[in-house]
């Protein structure tokens, strides 16, 4: 069955974030994927992951003033000096992480007249940042979010995500493909994954439509799990939900999932 990465930006929460390595590990996952490494040494999280024997899988690329709203510079004209200079600090924490996989946001539209412009920032950035990593054998990740958690984000569809890898070539551009957010904007989960497996590189889960566990909603989640074995999907799975209560006790949907 599949290999499930606890997002630490999501659960454990009712702890400061370098402790919820251990309890990640102490619940039963082996590997973790956050939001942004950026607020502590990338030698602490490193001691950490070694600590408790966990794997790395991915974060994001620093997002701009993700504080103040911003969620992503990559396809935001005139930010592209900004967007390439935080290349150099994503690499350098993916390589103390012994993480392969970042993502690198798009950003937000608040003009639709302005799409031309963003995608063809997007495209001409993704093209800088896929070549860099590609130099130390890293992923890129592209990944279409959902209109009503995000509103303006720029890249919103599956068809939309896998037409610009196949537009831009690049040997390392793959799409992050989060279950929740394809379910809100399109449905049809099985098909889709069906469909464009040859070029996701990340699979993540919650339900619809509260992004609580994956064990209520919209999605029948074992039905998908065992169509990401029966296609012979090899890649994480991350767990980017917002548990309803302690995360332990919301754990019993992995309950006899083998993530051998």
């Amino acid at each position: 069955m599949p290999r499930f990465a606890a997002n630490l930006s999501m659960l454990f929460t009712d702890v400061p974030f370098l402790e919820r390595f251990a309890r990640a590990a102490e619940a039963g996952f082996k590997g973790v994927e956050f939001l942004f490494p950026y607020d502590f040494p990338a030698q602490r999280l490193a001691e950490e992951l070694h600590r408790h024997d966990l794997t790395q899988v991915l974060f994001n690329l620093p997002p701009g003033d993700f504080a103040n709203g911003e969620r992503g510079l990559a396809a935001v004209p005139g930010r592209q000096a900004e967007f390439r200079a935080s290349v150099d600090l994503a690499i350098d924490y993916a390589l103390a992480l012994g993480c392969t996989r970042l993502h690198a946001m798009a950003g937000l539209l608040a003009d639709p007249g302005q799409r031309p412009a963003a995608l063809d920032c997007y495209r001409e950035n993704l093209r800088y940042v896929g070549e860099r990593l590609h130099a130390h054998d890293l992923m890129l990740l592209v990944e279409p979010i959902n209109n009503r958690s995000i509103p303006h984000y720029v890249l919103n569809h599956q068809a939309e995500a896998h037409a610009l890898v196949s537009e831009l070539g690049l040997a390392n551009l793959r799409v992050q493909m989060d279950f929740f957010h394809a379910q809100i904007m399109e449905g049809d989960l099985a098909t889709t994954f069906k469909r464009y497996q040859a070029t996701i590189g990340h699979v993540q889960i919650a339900g619809v439509p509260d992004r609580h566990e994956p064990d209520s909603g919209e999605i029948n989640y074992p039905f998908l799990f065992q169509l990401l074995d029966d296609c012979g999907y090899t890649g994480w799975v991350g767990c980017e939900y917002q548990p309803r209560g302690r995360t332990e006790d919301g754990l019993g949907w992995m309950q006899g999932i083998d993530q051998g």
